[in-house]
C-alpha cells in the first residue's frame, strides 16, 4: 500500500512538470498562460512558440504519461489499479500543477501516453477515428474530445479489465471538464480551427 500511494504522489508531481511553461521562460522569457489561449499545452505552445518548442512539449507531455503508468507498474505489484492510478494522477498534475499555482493545460497531450500505455489498441482505434475528425473538421479540441470519450467505449466493447476501464472514464470526465469553454464555442460555431487566423493581430490561430 505504501508503495503504492509513493507511485501515485510520484506520478502528480511528474505530471505538473510543465514543460510548456518552462519552454516559454527559457526561449522568450514569458509566462505561456498569459498569452494565446492562456493554455499550457503543446497546441498553445504552437500558437505562441512555433513549430520546434511545440512538438517537443507534445513528446515530453506524452512522456510523462507513459513514465506514471510505468511508475505504477513498477511499485505497484500485480495491481490493475496503481498503474491506472498514476496515469490519472499525472493528468491531474498536468492540469493542475502544484509547481505553478495550479494554472496548467488540458492534459490531452499525457492522456494519450497513458492511455497508449496502459491498452493501447483501443487508444489507436480511439486515436485514428480522433486525427479523422481533426483533419476534416481542423477542430483540435473537437479531436480531443472524441479521442477521450472513445477510447472508454473500446475499452467496454473489448473486455479490458475494470481498473482500466473506470480510469479511462475518469480522465474523459476531466478532459471534458478543461475543455468545458472550447464546448460552448463549438456549438456556438466560434471555436478556433487549426491554421485559421484570429482576430487579433491576424496571425495564424493553431
Amino acid at each position: 500500500m505504501i508503495y503504492a500511494i509513493m507511485a501515485i504522489i510520484i506520478s502528480y508531481l511528474l505530471g505538473s512538470v510543465s514543460f510548456s511553461f518552462l519552454l516559454g521562460k527559457l526561449t522568450k522569457g514569458i509566462d505561456i498562460r498569459d498569452h494565446g489561449s492562456g493554455n499550457a499545452g503543446a497546441t498553445n505552445t504552437l500558437r505562441v512558440l512555433g513549430k520546434g518548442p511545440a512538438i517537443l512539449v507534445l513528446v515530453l507531455d506524452v512522456a510523462k504519461g507513459i513514465a506514471a503508468v510505468w511508475i505504477g507498474k513498477w511499485l505497484g505489484g500485480d495491481s490493475q489499479w496503481v498503474p491506472a492510478l498514476c496515469g490519472v494522477a499525472a493528468i491531474v498534475g498536468h492540469n493542475w500543477p502544484v509547481f505553478f499555482r495550479f494554472r496548467g493545460g488540458k492534459g490531452i497531450a499525457t492522456a494519450i501516453g497513458v492511455l497508449a500505455t496502459l491498452c493501447l489498441l483501443p487508444a489507436l482505434y480511439a486515436g485514428i477515428i480522433a486525427i479523422m475528425c481533426i483533419v476534416i473538421t481542423r477542430y483540435v479540441s473537437l479531436g480531443s474530445l472524441i479521442f477521450v470519450f472513445l477510447t472508454p467505449v473500446f475499452l467496454f466493447i473489448l473486455l479490458y479489465p475494470w481498473p482500466i476501464f473506470w480510469c479511462s472514464l475518469v480522465i474523459c470526465i476531466l478532459a471534458f471538464w478543461r475543455h468545458r469553454t472550447n464546448i460552448r464555442k463549438l456549438i456556438r460555431g466560434e471555436e478556433n480551427k487549426l491554421g485559421s487566423r484570429s482576430s487579433k493581430g491576424g496571425k495564424r490561430v493553431v
